[in-house]
């Protein structure tokens, strides 16, 4: 078969059958939410039609923000893509994706030492569901260095992370860690 017919042949759609939308997952805790989760997100739009990110519910993990917190100040991160969702699961995530109705789980790397742990995932959930597909985005080398922990060690310590987090994130972690006092949705 030559490639020509190949790709002719593995083309699900034609150009006049209805555009099938391409949905990914980006699942994590998001605690908190860092430019670098942004840069993966803005560039896995020039992929999929649309993203949910999913934000872990997991009792079992201490979390500085809850599960509604990390929700808001991600919203408030996103307002500007209409074809961004925030939602908060339970469960498997290959599950919550077929209930989604997405065809792929979108997963930033940041560096080697990611790779192992992200590859054992991406195999269960293959394993777990073949019609899931799981697309790595390296993080681009400006936040290559950034991670919410490290965030959030730098802020309990009154360190300057701005530029690194959205303004609102710098915002509520201050608050967190006794460096402002907390506003009204009305002060703001």
């Amino acid at each position: 078969m030559s490639s020509e017919n190949f790709f002719k042949d593995t083309n699900m759609k034609d150009k006049h059958s209805p555009k099938i939308q391409r949905t990914a997952i980006y699942p994590g805790s998001f605690d908190p939410v860092t430019n670098g989760h942004l840069d993966i997100i803005e560039r896995g739009l020039k992929i999929f039609d649309r993203i949910i990110v999913a934000i872990l519910h997991n009792p079992a993990k201490k979390s500085l923000f809850t599960a509604e917190e990390r929700k808001e100040m991600l919203e408030i991160s996103l307002e500007d893509f209409s074809n961004v969702e925030v939602d908060v699961f339970d469960g498997l995530l290959v599950d919550y994706a077929a209930k989604r109705n997405a065809n792929a789980i979108l997963r930033g790397m940041r560096a080697v030492s990611d790779f192992e742990y992200e590859f054992q995932l991406a195999l269960m959930n293959r394993r777990l569901n073949r019609e899931i597909q799981t697309v790595f985005l390296m993080t681009g080398l400006r936040w290559i260095f950034t991670s919410s922990s490290i965030i959030k060690e730098a802020a309990a310590f009154g360190g300057n992370i701005n530029g690194m987090v959205p303004a609102i994130v710098s915002e509520k972690l201050k608050e967190k860690f006794g460096f402002r006092k907390p506003q009204s949705r009305l002060q703001a």
